[in-house]
Protein backbone atom coordinates (compact mmCIF):
# COMPACT_ATOMS: atom_id res chain seq x y z
CA UNK A 1 0.00 0.00 0.00
CA UNK A 2 1.15 3.16 -0.79
CA UNK A 3 0.10 6.84 0.50
CA UNK A 4 -2.08 7.35 -2.56
CA UNK A 5 -5.98 7.10 -3.81
CA UNK A 6 -6.75 3.38 -5.16
CA UNK A 7 -9.52 2.83 -7.59
CA UNK A 8 -11.41 0.01 -9.56
CA UNK A 9 -11.75 0.96 -13.12
CA UNK A 10 -13.90 -0.56 -15.08
CA UNK A 11 -15.16 -0.31 -18.50
CA UNK A 12 -14.18 2.22 -21.86
CA UNK A 13 -17.26 3.87 -22.68
CA UNK A 14 -17.79 7.74 -22.60
CA UNK A 15 -19.48 7.68 -19.81
CA UNK A 16 -17.99 7.97 -16.51
CA UNK A 17 -19.64 6.99 -13.11
CA UNK A 18 -17.67 7.22 -9.74
CA UNK A 19 -18.69 5.42 -7.21
CA UNK A 20 -17.77 6.59 -3.51
CA UNK A 21 -18.43 3.69 -0.60
CA UNK A 22 -19.55 4.32 2.95
CA UNK A 23 -17.92 4.12 5.83
CA UNK A 24 -15.82 1.12 6.66
CA UNK A 25 -16.28 -0.41 3.21
CA UNK A 26 -14.22 -0.38 0.28
CA UNK A 27 -14.33 -0.14 -3.72
CA UNK A 28 -15.52 -4.20 -4.32
CA UNK A 29 -18.87 -3.41 -2.68
CA UNK A 30 -20.09 -2.02 -5.52
CA UNK A 31 -19.25 -5.24 -7.81
CA UNK A 32 -22.96 -6.52 -8.07
CA UNK A 33 -23.98 -2.98 -8.98
CA UNK A 34 -21.66 -2.35 -11.78
CA UNK A 35 -22.27 -5.93 -13.37
CA UNK A 36 -25.41 -4.54 -13.49
CA UNK A 37 -24.75 -1.42 -15.56
CA UNK A 38 -24.79 -1.16 -19.19
CA UNK A 39 -21.38 -3.28 -20.54
CA UNK A 40 -20.36 -0.36 -22.51
CA UNK A 41 -20.10 2.07 -19.52
CA UNK A 42 -16.84 3.26 -17.82
CA UNK A 43 -16.98 3.48 -13.80
CA UNK A 44 -14.03 4.08 -11.11
CA UNK A 45 -14.74 2.52 -7.49
CA UNK A 46 -12.22 4.25 -5.50
CA UNK A 47 -11.30 3.08 -1.98
CA UNK A 48 -11.69 5.86 0.24
CA UNK A 49 -9.03 7.65 2.28
CA UNK A 50 -8.12 5.70 5.50
CA UNK A 51 -9.82 2.61 3.84
CA UNK A 52 -8.53 -0.69 1.85
CA UNK A 53 -6.07 -0.19 -0.68
CA UNK A 54 -6.12 3.98 0.34
CA UNK A 55 -5.19 3.17 3.83
CA UNK A 56 -2.13 5.31 3.97
CA UNK A 57 -3.36 8.68 2.44
CA UNK A 58 -2.40 11.88 4.29
CA UNK A 59 -4.49 13.10 6.83
CA UNK A 60 -7.56 10.70 5.88
CA UNK A 61 -10.82 10.96 7.54
CA UNK A 62 -12.43 14.12 7.35
CA UNK A 63 -15.05 13.65 4.19
CA UNK A 64 -13.54 16.72 3.03
CA UNK A 65 -9.57 15.53 2.67
CA UNK A 66 -11.98 12.55 0.59
CA UNK A 67 -13.26 14.92 -1.55
CA UNK A 68 -10.42 16.85 -2.26
CA UNK A 69 -8.39 13.67 -3.15
CA UNK A 70 -10.95 12.32 -5.78
CA UNK A 71 -11.13 15.37 -7.43
CA UNK A 72 -7.47 15.71 -7.66
CA UNK A 73 -7.46 12.18 -8.90
CA UNK A 74 -10.15 12.78 -11.67
CA UNK A 75 -8.02 15.56 -12.60
CA UNK A 76 -4.68 13.76 -13.33
CA UNK A 77 -7.14 11.32 -15.15
CA UNK A 78 -7.60 14.25 -17.68
CA UNK A 79 -11.51 13.48 -17.17
CA UNK A 80 -13.27 16.63 -17.12
CA UNK A 81 -16.85 15.28 -16.14
CA UNK A 82 -18.50 12.22 -14.16
CA UNK A 83 -21.14 10.97 -12.74
CA UNK A 84 -21.41 10.79 -9.03
CA UNK A 85 -22.62 8.08 -6.86
CA UNK A 86 -21.82 8.05 -3.04
CA UNK A 87 -23.01 6.22 -0.33
CA UNK A 88 -23.07 7.16 3.39
CA UNK A 89 -20.09 8.98 4.37
CA UNK A 90 -19.53 8.43 0.48
CA UNK A 91 -22.46 10.45 -0.32
CA UNK A 92 -21.02 13.26 1.93
CA UNK A 93 -18.15 13.42 -0.53
CA UNK A 94 -19.91 13.28 -3.28
CA UNK A 95 -22.26 16.45 -2.70
CA UNK A 96 -18.87 18.31 -1.03
CA UNK A 97 -17.38 17.26 -4.45
CA UNK A 98 -20.55 18.80 -6.35
CA UNK A 99 -20.38 22.04 -4.26
CA UNK A 100 -16.84 22.46 -4.99
CA UNK A 101 -16.38 22.13 -8.29
CA UNK A 102 -20.27 21.69 -9.66
CA UNK A 103 -19.19 21.90 -13.55
CA UNK A 104 -17.46 18.43 -13.45
CA UNK A 105 -20.19 16.57 -11.83
CA UNK A 106 -23.00 15.73 -14.86
CA UNK A 107 -25.11 14.07 -11.67
CA UNK A 108 -25.12 13.11 -8.07
CA UNK A 109 -26.64 9.72 -6.89
CA UNK A 110 -27.05 9.36 -3.37
CA UNK A 111 -27.74 6.53 -1.31
CA UNK A 112 -28.54 7.23 2.26
CA UNK A 113 -26.06 9.81 2.26
CA UNK A 114 -24.32 11.83 5.37
CA UNK A 115 -24.60 14.90 6.16
CA UNK A 116 -28.23 15.58 5.72
CA UNK A 117 -29.12 15.72 9.30
CA UNK A 118 -27.52 15.96 12.68
CA UNK A 119 -28.99 12.38 13.70
CA UNK A 120 -26.38 8.72 13.37
CA UNK A 121 -26.18 5.75 14.95
CA UNK A 122 -22.97 6.41 16.68
CA UNK A 123 -22.99 3.29 18.98
CA UNK A 124 -23.21 0.72 15.83
CA UNK A 125 -21.08 2.61 13.52
CA UNK A 126 -18.28 2.58 16.51
CA UNK A 127 -19.57 -1.17 17.07
CA UNK A 128 -19.00 -1.76 13.07
CA UNK A 129 -15.78 0.06 12.78
CA UNK A 130 -13.99 -1.88 15.98
CA UNK A 131 -14.97 -5.43 14.26
CA UNK A 132 -12.43 -7.68 13.21
CA UNK A 133 -13.69 -11.15 12.88
CA UNK A 134 -16.52 -12.52 10.42
CA UNK A 135 -18.76 -12.83 13.14
CA UNK A 136 -18.69 -9.34 14.42
CA UNK A 137 -18.44 -8.38 10.96
CA UNK A 138 -21.34 -10.07 9.78
CA UNK A 139 -23.27 -8.83 13.46
CA UNK A 140 -22.88 -5.73 12.60
CA UNK A 141 -23.92 -6.31 8.65
CA UNK A 142 -26.74 -7.86 10.16
CA UNK A 143 -28.08 -4.39 12.24
CA UNK A 144 -27.16 -1.82 9.27
CA UNK A 145 -29.49 -4.02 7.13
CA UNK A 146 -33.28 -4.12 6.41
CA UNK A 147 -35.37 -7.46 7.88
CA UNK A 148 -35.45 -9.71 5.43
CA UNK A 149 -31.68 -9.30 3.99
CA UNK A 150 -28.30 -11.55 4.86
CA UNK A 151 -25.08 -9.91 4.92
CA UNK A 152 -23.63 -11.49 1.79
CA UNK A 153 -20.53 -13.70 3.16
CA UNK A 154 -18.74 -12.66 0.08
CA UNK A 155 -18.79 -9.18 1.78
CA UNK A 156 -18.20 -10.25 5.18
CA UNK A 157 -14.99 -12.35 3.62
CA UNK A 158 -14.09 -8.89 1.82
CA UNK A 159 -14.30 -6.71 4.77
CA UNK A 160 -12.84 -9.32 7.26
CA UNK A 161 -9.57 -9.60 4.77
CA UNK A 162 -9.20 -5.57 4.52
CA UNK A 163 -9.42 -5.47 8.48
CA UNK A 164 -6.81 -7.97 8.57
CA UNK A 165 -4.33 -5.74 6.99
CA UNK A 166 -1.76 -3.86 9.77
CA UNK A 167 -3.73 -0.73 11.18
CA UNK A 168 -6.89 -0.49 9.08
CA UNK A 169 -8.97 -0.90 12.20
CA UNK A 170 -7.71 1.47 14.46
CA UNK A 171 -7.61 3.92 11.53
CA UNK A 172 -11.75 2.87 11.45
CA UNK A 173 -12.01 3.82 15.07
CA UNK A 174 -10.24 6.99 15.07
CA UNK A 175 -12.54 7.70 11.96
CA UNK A 176 -15.63 6.78 13.59
CA UNK A 177 -14.89 8.35 17.03
CA UNK A 178 -14.44 11.84 15.16
CA UNK A 179 -17.57 10.90 12.74
CA UNK A 180 -19.73 10.23 15.25
CA UNK A 181 -18.62 12.87 18.39
CA UNK A 182 -21.39 13.34 20.73
CA UNK A 183 -23.72 10.79 18.43
CA UNK A 184 -24.00 13.58 16.57
CA UNK A 185 -22.64 14.19 12.21
CA UNK A 186 -21.90 17.28 10.63
CA UNK A 187 -24.34 18.67 8.34
CA UNK A 188 -24.41 20.35 4.93
CA UNK A 189 -26.41 23.53 4.97
CA UNK A 190 -29.71 23.03 2.57
CA UNK A 191 -28.72 26.36 1.08
CA UNK A 192 -25.65 25.10 -0.55
CA UNK A 193 -27.31 22.15 -1.72
CA UNK A 194 -30.38 24.14 -3.60
CA UNK A 195 -27.70 25.98 -5.64
CA UNK A 196 -26.88 22.66 -7.55
CA UNK A 197 -27.55 21.95 -10.86
CA UNK A 198 -27.12 18.64 -11.78
CA UNK A 199 -29.41 15.97 -11.95
CA UNK A 200 -29.56 14.98 -8.17
CA UNK A 201 -31.02 11.41 -6.98
CA UNK A 202 -31.72 10.36 -3.46
CA UNK A 203 -32.22 6.71 -2.74
CA UNK A 204 -32.86 5.82 1.28
CA UNK A 205 -34.03 2.30 3.18
CA UNK A 206 -37.01 3.06 4.93
CA UNK A 207 -35.26 0.36 7.49
CA UNK A 208 -31.82 1.87 7.54
CA UNK A 209 -30.78 2.19 11.47
CA UNK A 210 -27.85 4.33 10.81
CA UNK A 211 -29.31 7.81 9.16
CA UNK A 212 -32.61 7.85 8.99
CA UNK A 213 -35.08 8.20 6.00
CA UNK A 214 -36.77 11.20 7.45
CA UNK A 215 -33.72 13.14 7.11
CA UNK A 216 -34.52 13.42 3.18
CA UNK A 217 -37.99 15.00 3.83
CA UNK A 218 -36.71 18.59 3.65
CA UNK A 219 -34.19 18.74 0.98
CA UNK A 220 -34.26 21.01 -1.97
CA UNK A 221 -37.29 20.26 -4.42
CA UNK A 222 -35.24 19.76 -7.39
CA UNK A 223 -33.78 16.37 -5.51
CA UNK A 224 -35.65 13.37 -6.71
CA UNK A 225 -36.24 11.40 -3.87
CA UNK A 226 -36.80 7.54 -3.19
CA UNK A 227 -37.83 5.36 -0.47
CA UNK A 228 -37.05 2.17 -0.86
CA UNK A 229 -39.62 -0.34 1.53
CA UNK A 230 -38.26 -2.90 3.76
CA UNK A 231 -34.17 -2.02 2.91
CA UNK A 232 -31.46 -0.73 4.78
CA UNK A 233 -28.43 0.93 4.90
CA UNK A 234 -26.48 -0.96 2.92
CA UNK A 235 -28.29 -0.29 -0.16
CA UNK A 236 -25.80 -1.47 -2.52
CA UNK A 237 -25.60 -5.07 -1.36
CA UNK A 238 -29.06 -5.39 -0.41
CA UNK A 239 -30.44 -4.30 -3.46
CA UNK A 240 -27.93 -3.78 -6.07
CA UNK A 241 -30.32 -4.12 -9.05
CA UNK A 242 -32.16 -1.41 -8.20
CA UNK A 243 -29.24 0.72 -7.27
CA UNK A 244 -27.77 0.06 -11.16
CA UNK A 245 -31.25 1.06 -11.93
CA UNK A 246 -31.74 4.50 -10.11
CA UNK A 247 -28.21 5.13 -11.68
CA UNK A 248 -29.40 4.66 -14.95
CA UNK A 249 -31.97 6.46 -14.35
CA UNK A 250 -30.50 9.73 -13.10
CA UNK A 251 -27.52 9.54 -15.46
CA UNK A 252 -29.94 10.06 -18.47
CA UNK A 253 -31.98 13.00 -16.95
CA UNK A 254 -30.90 16.31 -18.12
CA UNK A 255 -29.80 19.38 -15.42
CA UNK A 256 -32.66 22.08 -14.85
CA UNK A 257 -31.76 25.27 -16.11
CA UNK A 258 -30.06 27.91 -14.12
CA UNK A 259 -33.02 30.14 -14.81
CA UNK A 260 -35.97 28.43 -13.92
CA UNK A 261 -36.96 30.23 -11.69
CA UNK A 262 -36.68 33.27 -13.80
CA UNK A 263 -38.89 31.74 -16.03
CA UNK A 264 -41.27 30.25 -13.56
CA UNK A 265 -42.17 33.82 -12.34
CA UNK A 266 -42.10 35.15 -15.74
CA UNK A 267 -44.78 33.00 -17.44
Amino acid sequence: MTASLFAAEQGVGSKVIVLLHGFGGCHDVWREVISSLAPSTRTLAYDLPGHGLSFDFPAAGPAKVAARAVLADLSQRALKRVHLVGHSMGGAVAMLMALAEPGKVASLTLLAPGGLGPEINGPLLRSYAGAADRCEIRACLAAMSGPHSLPSERIVDMLCEMRGRPGQVPKLVEIAAAMTMDDRQGVIPQDRLDALNMPVMVAWGTDDAVLPFTQADDLPAHFHVHHVLEVGHMLAEEAPDLVAEIIRRNTNRRARPHRQKFAAAAS
